[in-house]
């Protein structure tokens, strides 16, 4: 059953009260008092907190956060630069973004990130459905999809599904 990444959107502290919610992802541009505050009020909770977009790395270390997520889909060096990250969050969760090519995401998993991630689209859904299915049966490390349209991933062979907090709302409505 595939688990869930909540990425908050909206500053709402509700969603670290739901119990089917482990993690979840805020951008590193947010403010380091609304991180701070949320990651411990997740922290009381049990779960995890990560944290993305530019300069993660040095907000996970100075907050003392679980982890970060790093999009390496335009990296021409990922084995350095994944090395570079494990040097400075030594024991942190590693999530990386890889392009949407086999080739990338065999270099992502020799390195042995976390879980490696994989955007998917409302166009090319069947292409990166396809590729997720491949890397997940050839495989160990976790895969992930990064939902950039609201789509249906209940299909997909990743074992996360990481959304914004208002598409997870809106699958919560429906049910």
């Amino acid at each position: 059953m595939q688990k869930f990444i909540i990425k908050i959107t909206d500053g709402d502290f509700k969603l670290i009260e739901d119990k089917s919610i482990e993690c979840f992802i805020l951008d590193a541009s947010m403010s380091k008092d609304f991180i701070k505050s949320f990651a411990a009020k997740a922290l009381n909770k049990d779960k995890i907190t990560l944290v993305m977009g530019e300069n993660a790395p040095a907000v996970c270390a100075e907050l003392s956060l679980d982890g970060v997520i790093v999009d390496l889909s335009k990296s021409e060096k990922i084995k350095k630069e994944i090395a570079d990250l494990k040097k400075q969050l030594p024991k942190k969760i590693l999530g990386i973004i890889t392009r949407n090519r086999r080739h990338e995401a065999m270099l992502v998993s020799e390195e042995e990130p976390d879980f490696v991630i994989f955007k998917i689209w409302k166009d090319g859904f069947e292409s990166v459905a396809e590729l997720v299915s491949w890397y997940s049966g050839f495989f160990l490390i976790q895969s992930a999809v990064l939902l950039e349209d609201e789509v249906d991933a209940s299909t997909l062979k990743a074992d996360i599904v990481i959304l914004p907090d208002v598409f997870y709302k809106k699958l919560l409505a429906k049910k």
